[in-house]
């Protein structure tokens, strides 16, 4: 499965440009309402500071077992099939952008927003936004991106920068949803290889983003560093 999903991913990352690059700004716009959405809450997903707080509550007020809570919690939102067609107002943005697109990005922003919050920082912070999508590429996209000089720092060093410049907003806003559209245009590719054999392609539907959620939610537990208030 492995194999399957890295040459899907592969694929995807060859045509994501494209597909971004024809509509930059309904790209990047996605990616801004997703994340306000996620962290103000839409339909069935409460607001992430309420899901750090119910974690934080049925912990008994232990921040690391909260954040442990809220990865787990989202990791299997993300391997519930049809979960993006249940976010009330958010159906809409899938006129334009796939559904599992739309669902990946809100589960995922939310999760990284909740670890966030938790560890202390400030979600009305747009250095913690920013933080916050840069965390959704994953470890081994920033780390690249940042030797690149494409971003300027991983995601603890932009939440707690001296001043936030708004000037990396498009460019993070962009380098998300081109990853992203990769994501779901390979996980796509992975699953029709795999329907050629019997039982896989299922699996690799149900487990490709489950996985991905997983890795960002454990690269968002190493990054936002506690924070005294």
């Amino acid at each position: 499965m492995g194999v399957t999903r890295n040459v899907g991913r592969q694929l995807g990352r060859q045509l994501a440009p494209r597909i971004t690059d024809l509509a930059p700004g309904v790209t990047s716009s996605f990616v801004r309402e997703a994340l306000h959405r996620a962290i103000d809450g839409v339909g069935p997903l409460a607001a992430a500071r309420d899901a750090a707080a119910k974690s934080l509550k049925a912990h008994d007020g232990h921040v690391d077992k909260a954040v442990k809570d809220v990865v787990d919690q989202h990791i299997r939102y993300a391997g519930v099939s049809g979960f993006a067609t249940n976010l009330g107002g958010l159906v809409t943005m899938a006129v334009t952008v796939p559904a599992n697109l739309t669902g990946i990005a809100l589960i995922q922003c939310r999760m990284v927003a909740a670890v966030a919050h938790l560890r202390g920082h400030d979600l009305d912070d747009p250095r913690v936004h920013n933080a916050i999508l840069v965390t959704v590429l994953g470890e081994d996209t920033v780390n690249r991106l940042v030797r690149a000089q494409t971003l300027p720092a991983p995601p603890m060093a932009l939440a707690t920068a001296p001043v936030h410049d708004a000037s990396i907003d498009a460019v993070v806003s962009a380098e998300v949803a081109r990853d992203l559209v990769a994501r779901v245009t390979g996980r796509r590719l992975a699953t029709t290889v795999g329907r050629r054999v019997p039982g896989l392609g299922g699996v690799v539907g149900m487990g490709a983003d489950g996985w991905a959620t997983y890795r960002v939610g454990h690269y968002a537990e190493s990054e936002f560093l506690l924070r005294k208030q």
